[in-house]
């Protein structure tokens, strides 16, 4: 048995579904990409599961794809109702296959969720983060979409899946069915509890029968709606016995609706925090179960099965992160994944927005034919100035190609704005990021030179120079910004000044929402998962329907104001999966926005502002800037005096935009094309 079978025990355990088995117990969850409907997307999205089966991960399932065009997401999403589309999935089937995988297509039926206006639903009750107001489908129609649903999972078995995922969870239609928030209806789909379930029952019934016995049928049951009038347990205990009389194989579980007010997946929310969910269902079936949300790493995902949480589980995001992660892990490599840190921000936010998923940690997540990674065939001494997020990615991607890399660094740290950011409260996760990069750099032994501020002289005799110095916070020109009651973001954060109980944020940007949470909560950040279902109103008793307990907010450890030059509104440059969860935590917390502000002075008794042709004075006892970062131009201008080309990646390129999505993709993207 190798050290890592011992280790991991429980995770590398294959399971025996009886007419088939799986090599180890990782599900990589459903997430749609936006491949779906890209030109080519079938041929990206066979190379992108392919890498992943190749990966050795024990089953796949895709993205949502609707069963008929009511179903779907938004208009001309990819759905499977025809002949004539088999073609194009068995690209995807084979390649998984070719590598050893095993795939199951996701059967999604957005109901009322549809952004569009053919959306339907069991009553027409229009869902709050839709403008849509779906129909509501007749008898008829019901028996039709469960018809959709079995001609689906048969065209499915036909484009060579193993398997396909039903989605009854996550607030999409069947879940519209099973929940009496959602389903008015009083004939044989609606009133009691038993009519309201048979919507499912009958999918997963029709299904089995028109796909046979060897064919994989997962469940997507909600096990914790975290809605008002959601399903009690006895209710979910109920569905999930019938769910597998019916003749499901496996039972995975949903968390929260997509409506729910209550973080399920974001940074903040504690590794595995919704595994206790799962354990509960445990011995209510005899078919296994595979428990989701915030599992990242193999030790968390080890704990979890070991401590009979489940029988599988199911990661979705750490897959693009690290289409690698099986592999490494059984081979005794966990200090190489490239850990997801559950940002959001270039996967789901980037959905949302209608674009390609991605990955911050991982660019090439989802490009992997417009951006494959290449050896070089001649290696070059390269020379890179800087070991933030752009600097770090570019070095050890360089280096992996085969350049010989340099790296300096004007601090005794190397992560640059990731020193910053893993202070944060719910970004601890930075620290994953940081230590992959310190990894990748000793694996291709990469020349790191740190507390080394580099100069012409130290560059002149390498074939290429990539500066990524980064940014400095951005100083105002105000009355009194020198006062000893005034701080940058970065100097309250690394702890090298304190705040006092009374703060004025200048800035309502990220940084400045960032800096707001730092000082709410500090040392008292949710760290464990009872502190942070506490917190956000989640009862693991289940006293109530859809397991929503009362929210409790503890005193706040300051009072904050945070204000902002422009009249729009505060945190809109947020992540649009995120932001609202910042902006609900800083306003349970009583935080104090004003907008349309301009900053007179700062002198012992606070902040001095106009506002509405107002003078005023903001009473704190500490003014925190944050106001912006610019890039620091010193390096450059030596190079540029000298006649040296260089690159310019992150921040040392553009201060206004930078991101750390942009900062790691500037730095892939320069290392590629040396």
């Amino acid at each position: 048995m190798t050290v890592a079978a011992t280790r991991y025990p429980h995770l590398l355990n294959s399971l025996d579904l009886g007419f088939t088995t799986l090599k180890n117990r990782v599900l990589m969850g459903s997430m749609h990409t936006g491949l779906e409907e890209q030109k080519d997307g079938f041929n990206r999205m066979a190379e992108y599961f392919g890498q992943r089966a190749a990966g050795g991960v024990g089953l796949i399932v895709t993205g949502g794809v609707a069963p008929n065009r009511a179903g779907w997401v938004a208009p001309f999403s990819l759905r499977l109702s025809s002949a004539s589309q088999v073609g194009n999935h068995r690209i995807v089937t084979e390649r998984v296959h070719a590598e050893g995988g095993k795939i199951c297509m996701q059967i999604l039926h957005a109901g009322r969720y549809g952004y569009h206006p053919l959306c339907v639903a069991p009553s027409r009750i229009k869902a709050p983060i839709n403008r849509f107001r779906p129909w509501a489908l007749t008898g008829k129609g019901v028996t039709s979409t469960i018809d959709d649903f079995r001609n689906c999972s048969a065209l499915a078995r036909e484009s060579g899946y193993d398997g396909v995922e039903i989605m009854g969870s996550e607030g999409y239609l069947i879940n519209q069915f099973i929940a009496a928030k959602t389903n008015k209806r009083t004939d044989r789909w609606g009133g009691d509890y038993e009519n309201r379930i048979r919507f499912a029952v009958n999918i997963v019934e029709s299904v089995r029968r028109e796909a046979g016995e060897d064919f994989i049928i997962v469940y997507r049951l909600s096990m914790l709606d975290l809605v008002k009038d959601g399903s009690s347990w006895d209710e979910i205990v109920q569905l999930a016995r019938e769910i597998e009389k019916a003749g499901a194989t496996i039972i995975n579980t949903g968390i929260g609706w997509h409506e729910a007010r209550v973080p399920t997946i974001a940074t903040m929310v504690p590794r595995a925090g919704f595994s206790w969910v799962t354990k509960r269902l445990m011995g209510e079936v005899s078919i296994p179960l595979i428990t989701s949300n915030r599992i990242n790493m193999p030790d968390v995902a080890e704990q979890v099965l070991a401590e009979g949480c489940a029988d599988m589980v199911s990661m979705a995001r750490p897959f693009l992160a690290d289409p690698e992660w099986v592999n490494k892990t059984a081979s005794g490599r966990v200090d190489e994944i490239n850990t997801c840190i559950g940002c959001n921000q270039a996967c789901l936010d980037n959905i949302f927005s209608r674009k390609t998923a991605s990955c911050l940690v991982n660019p090439r997540a989802c490009h992997e034919t417009q951006l494959p990674f290449v050896e070089t065939e001649v290696s070059k001494k390269v020379a890179v100035v800087g070991a933030g997020p752009a600097g770090l990615s570019c070095a050890a991607t360089a280096a992996a190609r085969g350049h010989k890399v340099t790296l300096f660094e004007a601090s005794a740290k190397i992560g640059g704005q990731f020193l910053i950011a893993r202070a944060i409260p719910g970004k601890g996760e930075f620290e994953e990021t940081l230590r992959y990069f310190k990894r990748q750099l000793e694996l291709h032994e990469v020349d790191v030179r740190l507390e080394h501020r580099a100069t012409f002289e130290d560059l002149k005799e390498y074939d290429e120079i990539v500066v990524a110095t980064g940014v400095i916070p951005r100083q105002l020109e105000i009355p009194g910004i020198d006062g000893e009651n005034v701080a940058t973001y970065s100097e309250i954060i690394s702890g090298q000044k304190k705040a006092g109980e009374r703060v004025a944020i200048i800035g309502a940007g990220g940084i400045g929402f960032d800096t707001a949470l730092f000082l709410l909560h500090g040392e008292r950040e949710h760290d464990t998962i009872d502190s942070f279902l506490t917190h956000w109103g989640v009862d693991k008793e289940y006293r109530l329907r859809g397991g929503l307990g009362d929210t409790r907010v503890e005193s706040p450890a300051r009072e904050i104001h945070i204000l902002q030059r422009k009249q729009s509104k505060p945190g809109v440059s947020l992540g649009k999966t995120t932001g609202w969860i910042h902006r609900l935590e800083l306003k349970k917390n009583g935080v104090k926005f004003r907008v349309g502000v301009e900053y007179l002075s700062i002198d012992e008794n606070g902040l001095w502002i106009n506002q509405g042709e107002r003078e005023q004075l903001v009473s704190v006892d500490t003014v925190v800037v944050c106001a912006g970062q610019v890039s620091e131009p010193g390096l450059m201008k030596e190079l540029d005096e000298k006649g040296i080309g260089y690159h310019v990646i992150g921040g040392a390129e553009k201060a206004a935009e930078l991101d750390a999505k942009k900062a790691i993709g500037d730095g892939v993207a320069i290392a590629d094309s040396l």
